[in-house]
């Protein structure tokens, strides 16, 4: 019978002799999802080497024959453990993704998945993937073999799905305490169920930023796509992407100024102007009055309503008063040196570009609308200034390359 009991010294010994070289190993693979997973949001790491004492209570349970028989090291699947802890729900199968794209995957585990809403424990992605040879110690010394049947165990968690294993670890296993009481056992799974919802809610908000953002995207394209017909500048072939039709958001909820904003924008974008500058007016308009950023935005909402509607008056009115309640709006002196621009003031668009570059040097279509307008006032050399600047700043626009040339037309230059 004393043959079947793991020797816990020995075992202890040939463990911690193997620990440097698990580390090389657990820092390799940390390295390699740093530099390749690839997130919005990107996300934290937490690495760690089983303990000894954890090893040989786990190999107690599962591997005490193996392991009294053994004089190599016995291997549990997560000996070495790496969690990547994302900010949303999406991010989850993201990284699962790219992990099977980095590694030879052994094993996929939704751990949590399988349980009621009434039992313990928190929906988690468990990964073992094999150690690839570039991630291997180098250098071996004589007796040192890395068992082939060695994994990483990858973890893939939310924010809040991290919380929750930390608090419950240090709740219920660490102390190997299982709550039989129903009102600490009802405890636990609100606090499971609270998470699990605000994560849910998280993702929520999420997916309609997206489609929020992705309705800004086209209402700062239309401005720009009427801007660059008014003052005929050629249009680069690489806008063609932003032809794709979109998910339009259509807010059903009114009442706050988010949701009132929302709508706005909505009909901006489906080309009810009336409606949306109704909305923005409401909007400055109501009390008690909005703080000075939310006024910042709607003002440069609507002076973009007006814009299109070739109400450039009250565009204009409308940007100045946008920049007047937020100084470092780059963009709101930007636009009213577009209208200013169509409207021939040429010397007042200078002025305007000028600004909104001294807030914001590192804007190449700036750089090259100001060079359209020292053009128009015949100062060539401050526009191929300009050109070579948005040139400089990566922009690859037809215009900017037509305006290249005619500037070189002027010096009487060969390119």
């Amino acid at each position: 019978m004393q043959s079947t009991i793991p020797a816990k010294v020995s075992i202890r010994q040939r463990y911690e002799s193997y620990e440097p070289y698990l580390r090389t190993i657990l820092s390799n693979i940390h390295s390699v999802l740093m530099d390749n997973i690839k997130l919005s949001s990107q996300p934290t790491y937490k690495t760690r080497i089983k303990s000894f004492q954890s090893y040989y209570k786990k190999l107690l349970r599962q591997k005490p024959v193996e392991a009294a028989g053994s004089d190599s090291l016995v291997c549990l699947t997560d000996m070495m453990g790496i969690r990547i802890i994302c900010a949303f729900l999406e991010d989850i199968s993201v990284v699962r993704e790219q992990i099977e794209g980095l590694f030879d995957v052994k094993e996929v585990e939704v751990k949590g998945a399988s349980q009621s809403f009434k039992e313990f424990g928190y929906e988690s992605v468990h990964v073992l993937v094999g150690i690839p040879e570039s991630c291997m110690p180098k250098n071996l010394p004589d007796g040192v073999i890395i068992p082939p049947e060695l994994v990483c165990e990858i973890q893939i968690r939310t924010i809040l799905q991290d919380a929750w294993a930390e608090v419950e670890h240090e709740l219920i296993y660490k102390t190997e305490f299982t709550p039989f009481d129903m009102p600490l056992r009802r405890k636990l799974a609100s606090m499971n169920a609270s998470l699990s919802l605000a994560d849910i809610i998280f993702q929520e908000i999420r997916d309609y930023q997206k489609k929020l953002q992705t309705e800004m995207n086209e209402r700062r394209r239309s401005f720009y796509k009427i801007a660059d017909d008014l003052t005929n500048i050629e249009k680069s072939s690489s806008s063609a992407h932003f032809n794709k039709p979109i998910e339009r958001v259509n807010p059903y909820v009114q009442g706050t100024i988010d949701d009132l904003l929302l709508q706005a924008i909505h009909f901006h974008n489906t080309g009810d102007l009336d409606s949306a500058i109704s909305i923005y007016s409401e909007i400055i308009n109501s009390k008690p009055a909005p703080n000075d950023i939310v006024l910042y935005v709607i003002y440069k909402h609507r002076g973009m309503a007006y814009f299109t509607k070739n109400d450039y008056e009250n565009a204009l009115a409308d940007f100045k008063s946008s920049f007047a309640f937020d100084k470092n709006s780059f963009r709101s002196i930007y636009y009213e040196g577009i209208v200013y621009s169509i409207q021939n003031k040429y010397e007042q668009a200078v002025e305007c570009f000028t600004k909104s570059l001294e807030i914001n040097e590192y804007q190449s279509h700036t750089f090259f609308r100001r060079a359209i307008a020292y053009y128009e006032l015949k100062q060539y050399e401050n526009a191929m200034s300009d050109v070579v600047s948005a040139q400089r700043l990566g922009l690859e626009d037809e215009g900017l390359e037509s305006l290249h040339s005619k500037l070189v037309e002027k010096f009487d230059m060969k390119v």
